[in-house]
């Protein structure tokens, strides 16, 4: 048969490998400001767009779809064209991937610091560029799928398999989380509420981890290290087993996030179970990346690409048999709330992603610029220095996690909270977060000195854009053998199909009951929807991050109740959150919980914490917002506020909008009033008085049930 010859194109990898670099440093450097603000509020520099609430995310965002998002289209578009033996399907759908995704990155970037956000962790994005990323992976999916159908080798490797799940499920997910109603051109509210909300959110966040950080990453280990080995996969039966369990199960886990939260028992124990069982799916995968090693690992020792994949398939190893073991109620007990989890995503992140990212790099631009790595030397000290920052960072995250946790869970021999201040707990793990800064720093350091390498190394060489290849054109008859997998494989459509089926199950069987059977969230007569104010005040508070620092979900723990509820000793139920768009349970506690804040503190406290934190306590890490004192409510967006609400569920009555800013000001004048008389002078209007309203309202509705009900008991 007659050989075809053909280009790949390289332009398109080398793009997205120059992005993955400057996003890289950009990302890390924002997660270091992050870190030394958790010990120095002095680095949120006063200014509204550098808090941690806003940047916090930005960082997240930058190392996520940034850093790792550009390394995994990099691999991916460089892997696909050699397995598949043929040139992308389309190189203007690859620049509109690539200029696409770069603009998408960009108006986060903008976007994320000015207050413009969902609060939603790893979806922050607002409504606008949801829509563009959608409309930019279909490209990506267009792309792939096009190149697949045009290949030259009928079998598709098992890299392939997880590229095209990765493709079905992250398009899923972000469809599915990303319901929400427009307010207007960057506000909206999410379309679901409270538990829902929340159990929707952790099924797209846990899996968006599964299938943007670890599925696409796993098919780029089964490329990459047998390439740097020299080696064959290790078990090509065990990558079958390992790819179809994996998807099939990670799907159903994204409850373990809400563990002791308000979701249904049985979604709990549904996300439990299936987290343990992924142990077996994850470690066969790790299994075979390292098995895959087997008879060079006396290489490892000197191959700095096989150093960096080792450490990063170990890595993935251990952050995989951490999360199971997280998903335990009794862990996760402990766990949750904590720097623990800070550590468990970092361990994937630095370690997992980052080092497989590093390795890759190091393997790919001296074969793509035709040359030698510039100094193997210096690639050896940034896999030290960078396997010390993971250590650095990591092991003190570890320690802070269970100090705290155990600090927060103590009782005195009279059955007192020991820390009854929640500050305590936090100024006794700064040294251990000064520790997890100087980790970040020698991590960042090892990047850097990456960056010099490989920019010295694509100067030394000569860079080959397009690649030539020939390969046989693929046979249109059908040949027999190779098993019912094989069979599978040359059926791409099919494959596709039965991957999406396979992801759908669990997240069907999981929300379906939880949004259509009304027992799941039980309804509490006493709940009302946010006051107009309330309702700035809380998106205020949204705008500002509060949720990055601050849970809103008191768990039926006796340490809990006592702390954040000693006189109504009441937890969280979920029929309190029916109007909340979107919910803000939290997922780390910097400080404490403020689900029963409402009437501990009077106005005045709230007034002057928010003006001067350290001022009110000692020893506070929380930044200032001057800001809020002299910004006033966009009264203007009230009534559009109102409306998309009603659309959703929230029973405000018709009309209601067109009055709501009289109601406004009535309560805006009362708050002002309170302040005047403790001597403080500040306009009703002000973003303050808002915000003080939302905190002031946080767990009332809760008493005014139990008043309530206690009344009925008297009068009876």
């Amino acid at each position: 048969m007659e050989l075809e010859k053909f280009n790949y194109n390289n332009k398109i990898v080398k793009a997205f490998i120059i992005a993955t670099v400057v996003f890289g440093l950009v990302g890390m450097l924002v997660g270091l400001t992050v870190a030394l603000q958790l010990v120095w509020p002095v680095f949120n520099f006063e200014l509204p767009y550098t808090t941690f609430g806003r940047i916090r995310p930005l960082h997240t965002n930058a190392v996520i779809f940034a850093f790792v998002g550009n390394a995994m289209f990099a691999g991916v578009y460089y892997s696909m064209q050699r397995l598949l033996k043929t040139r992308m399907y389309s190189d203007t759908l690859s620049w509109i991937h690539f200029w696409g995704w770069q603009l998408i990155i960009l108006a986060a970037a903008i976007t994320l610091p000015l207050g413009y956000t969902t609060s939603k962790e790893y979806a922050e994005l607002e409504w606008p560029i949801d829509i563009a990323i959608t409309i930019i992976w279909v490209v990506f999916g267009w792309n792939m799928i096009g190149t697949i159908l045009n290949r030259r080798e009928k079998h598709m490797y098992v890299a392939i398999w997880f590229y095209i799940a990765t493709f079905v499920t992250v398009a899923v997910l972000h469809v599915v989380n990303s319901f929400e109603i427009p307010v207007s051109f960057l506000k909206s509210y999410s379309w679901y509420a409270g538990v829902q909300d929340a159990l929707v959110q952790w099924w797209y966040g846990h899996n968006a981890v599964a299938f943007f950080l670890t599925t696409p990453y796993l098919g780029l280990m089964y490329y990459f290290l047998p390439k740097a080995a020299n080696r064959p996969v290790y078990s090509y039966r065990l990558s079958i087993i390992h790819f179809w369990t994996l998807i099939f199960i990670y799907i159903w886990a994204g409850p373990h996030h809400l563990l002791y939260s308000t979701l249904p028992d049985w979604a709990q124990s549904l996300g439990t179970v299936f987290s343990v069982m992924l142990i077996a799916p994850s470690w066969g995968g790790m299994l075979n990346g390292l098995m895959t090693l087997r008879g060079a690992w006396d290489r490892v020792r000197e191959d700095v690409v096989l150093k960096f994949m080792v450490v990063a398939v170990t890595a993935y190893g251990m952050a995989t048999l951490e999360g199971p073991l997280l998903s335990l109620k009794n862990v996760n007990a402990i766990a949750h709330f904590t720097d623990w989890i800070v550590a468990h995503v970092h361990v994937g992140g630095l370690g997992w992603n980052g080092f497989l990212i590093f390795g890759m790099l190091y393997w790919l631009v001296p074969r793509m610029w035709n040359t030698k790595l510039y100094s193997t030397r210096l690639a050896n000290f940034h896999f030290w220095i960078g396997t010390l920052g993971i250590i650095f960072y990591v092991v003190p995250m570890y320690i802070s996690g269970v100090t705290q946790s155990l600090m927060w869970k103590e009782f005195n021999a009279e059955g007192f909270l020991v820390y009854k201040n929640f500050l305590e707990t936090t100024v006794q793990i700064l040294p251990l977060h000064m520790l997890r800064a100087l980790g970040g720093t020698l991590y960042l350091i090892g990047a850097i000195v990456m960056t010099y390498n490989l920019i010295k190394t694509a100067y030394a060489g000569s860079f080959v854009a397009e690649e030539p290849a020939q390969a046989a054109p693929l046979p249109k008859a059908a040949s027999s053998g190779g098993g019912w997998h094989h069979a599978l494989e040359s059926k791409p459509v099919l494959f596709t199909v039965l991957t999406f089926i396979a992801i759908l199950i669990g997240g069907i069987v999981e929300m379906v009951p939880t949004f259509l059977i009304k027992s799941n969230v039980p309804t509490i007569s006493s709940v009302k929807p946010y006051t107009p104010l309330e309702l700035h005040g809380r998106d205020i508070y949204i705008r500002e991050g509060c949720v990055s620092c601050h849970s809103q979900l008191v768990r039926p723990f006796r340490s809990e109740v006592e702390r954040y509820d000693p006189q109504g000793g009441e937890y969280s139920k979920s029929g309190e959150y029916v109007y909340d768009h979107p919910f803000l349970w939290g997922s780390k506690r910097t400080g404490p919980d403020l689900h029963r804040l409402g009437g501990k503190y009077s106005d005045m406290w709230h007034y002057n914490h928010m003006l001067a934190p350290d001022a009110v306590s000692s020893g506070s890490i929380m930044p200032a917002y001057p800001w809020l004192f002299e910004q006033t409510i966009d009264k203007s967006a009230t009534a559009a506020k109102i409306r998309a609400l009603r659309k959703i569920g929230v029973p405000y009555e018709e009309g209601y909008e067109n009055k709501a800013n009289e109601d406004l000001d009535r309560q805006a004048s009362r708050i002002a009033e309170n302040l005047q008389l403790e001597g403080i002078d500040v306009q009703p209007d002000a973003e303050i008085i808002a915000l003080i309203a939302y905190l002031q309202r946080l767990g009332k509705d809760i008493k005014a049930a139990k008043t309530a009900e206690a009344e009925t008991t008297t009068n009876h």
